[in-house]
């Protein structure tokens, strides 16, 4: 199978549209005009599969096109690029179109290229600025995806565990280390914390391990 078995279904997509629709024309794949003096200019690459160098291919057609469009095959099992909302938001912020031709040559609109760019989402930029504002030094290497990440949490986790070693301790007497130190050893995220007598906490075994394989690094404590 070859891209050149997608340009009629797409070709008579577009023609649908009002559009007349011509084939390899200034290394574009598919060039298409609207109507009157001053037509819209529409280009489409095609690719039998949604990936990278498709997009790359669009961004360079946008210096002379109107509008992109995007065109592949719709993968058989529904895990190709097309159905990743990253693909798809990265295509939005572009201003493409994804058009998707299914094995029976019907065509499919993914995206319009005068769908909105995504919104901010100003609840997930509040948690990171607030996770870097909070998390004391640099702890954590960027691009690290095999080693627990230490995270503000974990860092207060950790200060609470060390103002325990010397036996059972209450919560409120943890406030130093963390305003959510009550919190922190109830959830019992890591299995650091044990519960022995009501209102007192004290380490696990692994508690003792996580500080040793953590120990604590000027000013944190």
């Amino acid at each position: 199978m070859h891209e050149t078995s997608l340009y009629l279904p797409v070709k008579r997509f577009l023609e649908g549209l009002g559009y007349e629709v011509k084939g390899e024309i200034g290394g574009c794949d598919l060039l298409a005009l609207s109507a009157g003096e001053s037509p819209v200019a529409v280009v489409c690459e095609l690719k039998l599969q949604f990936n990278l160098e498709l997009v790359l291919q669009g961004v360079e057609r946008a210096a002379v096109a109107d509008e992109v469009w995007l065109a592949a095959r719709l993968s058989l099992k529904g895990k190709g690029r097309e159905g990743d909302p990253r693909f798809r938001n990265l295509c939005r912020r572009l201003g493409f179109g994804l058009l998707a031709v299914g094995a029976d040559d019907a065509v499919h609109l993914l995206l319009s290229p005068a769908a909105p760019a995504p919104r901010r989402d100003p609840r997930r930029r509040s948690r990171l600025v607030d996770e870097h504002r909070r998390r004391k030094g640099d702890p954590a290497l960027g691009g690290s995806t095999r080693a627990p990440i230490m995270t503000v949490y974990r860092q207060e986790a950790l200060a609470c565990a060390r103002a325990m070693v010397g036996g059972p301790t209450r919560p409120r007497d943890l406030k130093a280390q963390s305003a959510r130190a009550q919190a922190i050893l109830k959830r019992n995220v890591y299995g650091w914390f044990a519960n022995p007598a009501r209102g007192l906490y004290e380490l696990t075994p692994a508690g003792h391990e996580a500080l040793v394989r953590w120990p604590a690094t000027p000013g944190e404590d």
